[in-house]
């Protein structure tokens, strides 16, 4: 077999082609031909987008909410049902012992060695810890759960225990101040959530100590510049919201910042629509 020179088995291979249509036509370019890399290709492109993280920070309900008409009545019925359906207690076995005993012994054919290791302590006993109970159960209080002055001190976070809460900021935006999320402008060298981390410790002093919900958005915001005051490198700003949980009930220090702590349906008093629609997504009402 005569053997072929590399070009000439490309030429042969590159004619075989032409007639295949499953096959693509290619060529070699000398290392020398090669295009070179730009400079600029490698560099970084930097976003004419402004980058900020959000945290939404809530408060879960600390209390069970008041039960409607209908679960009130659901309540009364399984309630009843229960009662029908349970064993007597240890404590009612025993008084309805102590109760025969009694009758047993004001009756006229009541033999004393019957009740051997029975004294009148023994039967009154039952009887007498019931009393107990019946006036430590006078002498308990119950917290209020409504306190109306409280309720209405939107600064407080133990206002409408049995709502879940926002945190509310007022911060600076332009030239005004607008009621947010707690935010802040992502630095080089940080994950957007240690930016949310960093805006939840920008508005108090000490800090809240509060449970993150993942390391991923759960959404975002963005909006443009108004055309006056867009560049090339400044279009707009896109800010993306992460999810706390609040787990301690109050920050250590007076707030840097006006704080305000709404239920879900009050959020509409604060935030701009176009702002609570996309906070709206993903706020629950627990």
């Amino acid at each position: 077999m005569v053997s072929r020179s590399f070009p000439q088995l490309l030429t042969c291979f590159n004619r075989t082609a032409v007639g295949s249509a499953g096959c693509r036509r290619f060529s070699i370019t000398p290392p020398g031909r090669a295009t070179p890399q730009s400079n600029t290709a490698v560099e970084r492109v930097t976003s004419p987008w402004t980058l900020m993280a959000a945290v939404c920070l809530q408060r879960l309900p600390v209390i069970t909410a008041d039960c409607s008409p209908i679960e009130q009545r659901f309540k009364q019925m399984m309630q009843q049902m229960e009662l029908e359906k349970s064993l007597l207690s240890d404590h009612e076995l025993r008084l309805m012992e102590d109760a025969e005993r009694m009758s047993r012994k004001q009756g006229n054919e009541y033999d004393s060695d019957e009740e051997e290791g029975h004294g009148d302590q023994a039967i009154m006993l039952a009887q007498d810890l019931e009393d107990t109970w019946e006036q430590r159960f006078k002498s308990f209080q119950p917290a209020p759960r409504v306190r109306a002055d409280l309720d209405k001190d939107l600064t407080s976070v133990q206002r409408c225990l049995a709502d879940s809460l926002v945190l509310l900021a007022e911060q600076q935006v332009g030239a005004e101040k607008l009621w947010l999320l707690p935010q802040a402008a992502w630095q080089e060298g940080e994950t957007l959530r240690q930016t949310a981390e960093r805006a939840l410790c920008s508005v108090t002093a000490a800090g809240f100590k509060a449970t993150f919900l993942g390391n991923a958005p759960c959404g975002v915001y963005k909006y443009k510049l108004p055309k006056a005051a867009r560049t090339e490198s400044s279009v707009g700003t896109k800010v993306f919201f992460f999810k706390a949980i609040l787990a301690d009930s109050a920050p250590g220090t007076a707030p840097n910042t006006a704080l305000l702590w709404v239920k879900k349906s009050e959020l509409q008093k604060y935030l701009k629509p176009a702002y609570m629609m996309k906070v709206d997504r993903f706020i629950l009402s627990l």
